[in-house]
């Protein structure tokens, strides 16, 4: 699965689950997800698993961070490079 294709997957998520009562909002693929308050500290472990169970990465506690679950960019290239995924330029 190539990383448009993760990416898509992860928006379709969050879309569901956290944008459903905010239909006016816009989520920009590298605008943060916190920061927006798009999820709060429950919801990053949400994502965590739906990451975990979805594409069978595991997410390593370490990696919990701004830097590879900050947004869906992020959180595709995380995906992209624990499963071998093509990342086009």
């Amino acid at each position: 699965m190539d990383k448009q294709s993760i990416l898509a997957r992860l928006r379709a998520f969050v879309d569901e689950n956290f944008l459903y009562m905010r239909p006016d909002f816009t989520l920009g693929d590298d605008d943060s997800l916190m920061g927006n308050g798009i999820v709060d500290s429950m919801g990053a472990m949400e994502m965590i698993e739906f990451v975990e169970s979805e594409f069978g990465v595991v997410v390593e506690d370490h990696h919990i961070t701004e830097e590879h679950i900050g947004t869906l960019n992020l959180i595709a290239a995380y995906i992209a490079a624990r499963t071998g995924s093509s990342q086009p330029a």
